[in-house]
């Protein structure tokens, strides 16, 4: 009789707090749900991950403690978690500023780009996608390491002061010469810039997940994983092992590309002028209407 008693008091209890729910206590519980998801995603294969589960076993050792009234070790445990939004901070700071960059990263449109300056950037950036594919061809069949950034809507100003500013077309000669194994600069990156080659012997951070990946990636493809996790950049590599295309994007590496495949990758990810992005933006819209 009692558990039945505790039974409807528990299935009115719980009917009361569904009647208590409004729209905005639904759009806080999606918005912190979110919030999990991407922090998860964030931290999924790199050291805060490792972390993240020593903080949850010191948390459970805190509830044990509290439990058991042990007061030398209550004491210890109340002062770390004290200073610990201090500690999470320092420790966290690589993923935390990952995360403020993607907070950051809004396309805004230049409303003052005129026609003829939208037809003249489509040009450029057609111009430098089938001089980056034939590049990475050429070097692809010699066998000679490249490693490519295209710069999207992070500013990669850090990387690329402590470089030799080149300000010149993409050229496929230029890239060959720049990455010839005997050339002063052929050891680090090239920052495409305004559909440009803005930057060569560029050094590039590393990965935060070096311990996750395969062995049998080398120096070019940790760096080129490392980049795309700290910017919204596009980076290929050529291997001087194999001669394998590979795109890292988001900390994701994809490999073995051809030329075909590297030109689509890069006619959809390379930044578009804003004339040619609200024609996209119309003909797809169009296409679905024609579709409904």
């Amino acid at each position: 009789m009692e558990f039945i008693t505790f039974v409807q008091d528990l299935f009115h209890n719980f009917i009361r707090v569904v009647m208590s729910i409004t729209v905005f206590d639904i759009i806080d519980i999606l918005l912190l749900t979110y919030l999990i998801y991407v922090l998860f995603k964030l931290m999924r294969e790199t050291r805060a991950e490792q972390l993240m589960k020593g903080i949850l076993i010191l948390v459970v050792i805190f509830f044990v403690v509290q439990i058991c009234q042990l007061k030398v070790m209550s004491f210890l445990l109340q002062n770390f978690f004290q200073v610990g939004l201090i500690a999470i901070v320092v420790v966290f700071q690589p993923e935390l500023r990952r995360i403020l960059e993607r907070v950051g990263r809004t396309k805004v449109p230049n409303i003052g780009l005129s026609a003829d300056q939208g037809g003249e950037s489509d040009l450029a950036r057609d111009a430098a996608i089938a001089g980056i594919a034939e590049a990475c061809e050429r070097l692809h069949m010699t066998k000679t390491g490249a490693l490519i950034v295209v710069e999207r809507q992070t500013k990669l100003g850090d990387i690329t002061e402590k470089s030799t500013i080149i300000n010149a077309a993409p050229e496929p000669d230029l890239f060959c010469n720049l990455f010839y194994n005997k050339a002063p600069l052929h050891d680090g990156a090239i920052i495409i810039r305004d559909n440009r080659i803005y930057a060569a012997g560029c050094f590039l951070p590393n990965t935060s997940k070096d311990q996750y990946l395969s062995s049998d990636l080398g120096s070019r493809h940790r760096a080129a994983i490392g980049m795309s996790e700290n910017a919204d950049s596009l980076v290929i590599v050529v291997s001087e092992e194999t001669g394998t295309i590979s795109v890292a994007e988001n900390g994701q590496l994809t490999r073995g590309l051809s030329r075909e495949s590297l030109t689509r990758i890069l006619q959809k990810k390379m930044p578009e002028s804003a004339a040619r992005s609200r024609k996209r933006v119309k003909k797809t819209k169009s296409e679905q209407k024609k579709a409904e």
